[in-house]
């Protein structure tokens, strides 16, 4: 049997270009090779494309890759000429530049089988403010918030917002993940410095309500239908104020995970339900890790979706899925089987329409 060639996209143009490294690795790693054949592709913290040895932060020693703009016969080539074929894209790009929405048209454009949330489920989700105004529209819970903009005449002052949300509130750019660019305000001398810091990484900011209540997570993997894992919570130290990106990735000692989170029955499936509802909402597909906040009176919220969850060993998607026994090898392979197979039903849709149009 021909083994599909599946290329690892990691790295990118991103603050959390190191995270997508530390995904990427483990994916390659576990991955079935028995039946899949693995190319890494890395994408440099410049943007450029290089065929890689293994996963490696050293990216720029690879060899360049080009893309051969034909849907026909999709392929990179490398510098020498060679074309390198692949059946499936896996894209591993943790933030902008590629969990926004920008390879995923890449790829749909190219006709390349591609693993993930397409180009509009990606952008929805990746802005924080689309995917609230989504969420709340769909009638699913999430905390207050303001929105603005970097080349807005007028910014919101302290007091406008703790008259709107109360204190504490977060300060959060609006198209990052990991952390990056969130502060948690106490206080007027605290504000000044979150929202310089959040505009540093984007030109649009939300000042979020704070919600008191346990850090929840949630699986989601397929299509039709798609399913929900048990509940995991993510128990954050008391040194620190919030989920941030040192607690995430730096400090070994700043989290306790529970896989499954211990919750009553009842407060399990109303986040399970939640949780799948948010990510059709946002028209995620194949898979997604959905967070939430759940208050001391059993009030959930949504706090957003990740369409390319991380892989890391610390990272709660494969663990949650793991706790319900598929191992990080058959995840990923169920992770292919779902792409394939929602890439060959999508070519039912006619994309040539008759008419008595000249041209």
């Amino acid at each position: 049997m021909n083994k599909t060639r599946i290329a690892i996209l990691y790295g990118g143009r991103s603050v959390e270009h190191g995270v997508s490294i530390n995904s990427a690795r483990n994916i390659f790693q576990y991955i079935d090779k028995n039946r899949f054949e693995p190319i890494p592709v890395g994408i440099s913290l410049s943007g450029v494309w290089y065929k890689t040895a293994g996963v490696s932060k050293e990216i720029e020693q690879g060899e360049p890759l080009s893309v051969a703009l034909n849907p026909n016969t999709p392929a990179f080539t490398t510098a020498s000429g060679k074309a390198l074929p692949v059946d499936l894209v896996f894209p591993v790009l943790h933030g902008t530049d590629g969990e926004d929405g920008s390879i995923q048209g890449l790829l749909k454009a190219l006709d390349i089988p591609m693993i993930g949330t397409g180009v509009s489920g990606s952008a929805m989700s990746m802005s924080k403010l689309v995917a609230k105004r989504l969420l709340k529209e769909s009638g699913l819970p999430v905390n207050r918030f303001l929105h603005s903009r970097f080349s807005d005449a007028k910014q919101y002052s302290f007091e406008e917002i703790e008259q709107a949300l109360g204190l504490p509130f977060m300060v959060k750019a609006s198209n990052l993940g990991s952390s990056v660019g969130v502060s948690k305000v106490k206080s007027r001398p605290d504000f000044e410095a979150a929202v310089n810091e959040a505009y540093q990484y984007d030109d649009s900011i939300l000042f979020e309500e704070f919600i008191a209540g346990r850090e929840i997570e949630c699986a989601i993997l397929g299509n039709e239908p798609a399913q929900a894992s048990l509940p995991g919570e993510i128990i954050i130290s008391k040194q620190y104020e919030f989920y941030t990106f040192d607690a995430k990735y730096v400090d070994g000692d700043a989290v306790s995970i529970d896989v499954p989170a211990r919750l009553d029955t009842a407060i399990t499936e109303r986040i399970r339900e939640v949780s799948i509802q948010a990510y059709q909402a946002l028209g995620c597909e194949d898979f997604a890790r959905v967070d939430l906040f759940l208050t001391p009176d059993g009030k959930v919220y949504v706090n957003e979706i990740n369409t390319i969850p991380g892989f890391t060993n610390s990272s709660m998607f494969p663990m949650m899925w793991k706790e319900r026994g598929i191992s990080f090898t058959d995840l990923i392979t169920k992770l292919a089987d779902l792409a394939l197979a929602r890439y060959h039903k999508s070519k039912r849709i006619n994309r040539n329409f008759q008419s008595a149009l000249k041209f």
